[in-house]
């Protein structure tokens, strides 16, 4: 009989097994989790209620306050269920779905960084030019540059990742299926892949 679990559902571990007090640990992460949402959703609202902020900073400032809702909106909210309805499974799809969602996010807030120096460069070296090279739809230009390349992330890392042979335990170590985390319970030898994972990461930085 094979133990290929490619087809199987996951676990996802996560950090309250570990906690000795599990339940107050998920009441600060739900409160939390509730404060970033509003605070980040408060902050939209006044950037885009106050027509003195409609500028490519306070724009570029708005986007990524959403990205910062879309990050935890990915993996808060599973996390919490698994430890009020004490299942900790994942199918496949969903942590298919969850990964290329977070490196979709992850992608496009490290393009969305490098775009907002990009203004302050403009802003503070050509003051003259700058509303003629930044405006709305240069930033809106840039924003959906941002978007395409950081699905690009997510797009080329999921499908490698999930059609790895998974041999052995089904756990992840971790509170979401992140590519590191799914890569390690592979039985293949994923060596080439993960360098090259972490140079594309590096470069990204760059």
């Amino acid at each position: 009989m094979s133990n290929d679990t490619r087809q199987s559902d996951f676990t996802l571990v996560g950090f309250f097994i570990k906690s000795k007090h599990p339940a107050l640990l998920a009441v600060v992460v739900f409160v939390v989790f509730l404060m970033a949402l509003s605070g980040n959703a408060l902050l939209i609202l006044l950037i885009h209620s106050d027509t003195r902020l409609h500028t490519p900073m306070y724009f570029f400032i708005s986007q990524l306050s959403l990205m910062d809702m879309m990050y935890i909106s990915v993996t808060v909210p599973k996390m919490l269920m698994d430890q009020v309805l004490g299942s900790h499974k994942i199918s496949a799809a969903a942590c298919g779905m969850q990964m290329f969602l977070y490196a979709t996010l992850v992608g496009s807030e490290f393009f969305l960084l490098a775009v907002m120096s990009y203004d302050r460069y403009v802003a503070i070296c050509h003051p003259l030019r700058y509303p003629v090279l930044m405006n709305h739809r240069v930033c809106l230009l840039l924003m959906s540059v941002c978007w395409l390349l950081g699905s690009l992330d997510g797009f080329m890392l999921t499908p490698v990742t999930m059609t790895f042979p998974f041999c052995g335990s089904r756990e992840i170590h971790h509170f979401f299926c992140e590519v590191p985390a799914v890569t390690k319970l592979s039985c293949s030898d994923t060596w080439l892949y993960e360098t090259l994972m972490y140079l594309c990461c590096v470069l990204m930085l760059l």
